[in-house]
């Protein structure tokens, strides 16, 4: 019985608060979610890892058991609403149900609050807990802890608590995804006559053959030794950026020498320094034309 009426009288209870039967809302309600960030070392971030984090929570009140008044006395029903937690408010010809502004909500009131929460039921703890840190996690990664949020309202469910990942700078190398990056300084005999260089990784030293007549900036690639992410299936690559380091604090002798090598050099610049002759000739044709 009632079909249309009946329905149509729950869109607009639903919209405008009306909808309720027996004394209105359970106004239980979960716990809201909180976010930590946790700075984490690359070394910790590859190989995983578990840490101890300490953080602020609103915990019930021990004294008045979470109801918000004093000891040996009780909430009582709000006169306002009667305990409905909503009052109806008349604008025109539409009737507006909306939060009790006395009780906000709860139906009910505190007359004699709690001496330790002041009535509002919880207060202001910390808490240790323990952090598992998967192997590959990068940042701005997140990690849940289901339960450890705000407490829920009236016995509602508490929200959880949502560790953000934050990589710390580190003094070698440079992340990106599952491979990383790093600049491998080497001499101008190196890089001119060739020769076998040690080059760090995650799990120790890695020794890499460095071809003669290597440029600056030449990447050599190293297979496997990047970082396997969480939802990868191999491990990335290291990329080792060739930086030609310029001799300092040289000696007499090696000042004549490198200037007994310069007049070799530039007698035959097309072949010994054909990138720098290559310029030359470019500049020489645009002032030129």
């Amino acid at each position: 019985a009632g079909g249309f009426a009946d329905a149509f009288s729950d869109i607009f209870g639903d919209i405008f608060g009306g909808g309720q039967r027996g004394g209105g809302r359970s106004n239980v309600y979960r716990g809201a979610d909180l976010r930590y960030n946790l700075e984490v070392t690359l070394e910790d971030a590859a190989r995983g890892s578990e840490t101890r984090i300490r953080i602020p929570t609103m915990a019930e009140c021990e004294t008045c058991n979470g109801s918000g008044a004093k000891k040996g006395s009780e909430p009582k029903t709000c006169p306002t609403c009667a305990g409905h937690g909503q009052v109806r408010m008349q604008q025109g010809f539409f009737s507006i149900q909306q939060t009790c502004p006395k009780c906000h909500g709860t139906g009910r009131y505190i007359a004699d609050p709690c001496t330790t929460c002041h009535g509002g039921g919880r207060v202001k703890q910390h808490k240790t807990l323990s952090v598992k840190i998967p192997s590959g996690i990068d940042e701005g990664d997140r990690i849940r802890l289901t339960g450890e949020g705000e407490p829920g309202v009236n016995g509602g469910p508490p929200g959880d608590l949502y560790v953000q990942i934050h990589l710390k700078a580190h003094a070698v190398f440079q992340r990106d995804h599952d491979d990383l990056h790093c600049e491998m300084p080497i001499s101008f005999s190196t890089a001119a006559l060739g020769g076998e260089i040690e080059v760090p990784t995650l799990d120790g030293v890695a020794k890499l053959k460095v071809p003669p007549e290597t440029q600056t900036g030449k990447v050599f690639r190293l297979r496997g030794k990047g970082i396997k992410g969480v939802r990868s299936s191999s491990h990335g690559d290291l990329l080792c950026h060739v930086v030609l380091e310029t001799p300092a604090k040289l000696t007499d002798r090696q000042k004549e020498l490198l200037q007994e090598f310069e007049e070799i050099s530039q007698g035959n610049a097309q072949r010994h320094s054909p990138r720098a002759q290559g310029w030359m000739d470019r500049v020489r044709d645009f002032f030129g034309s």
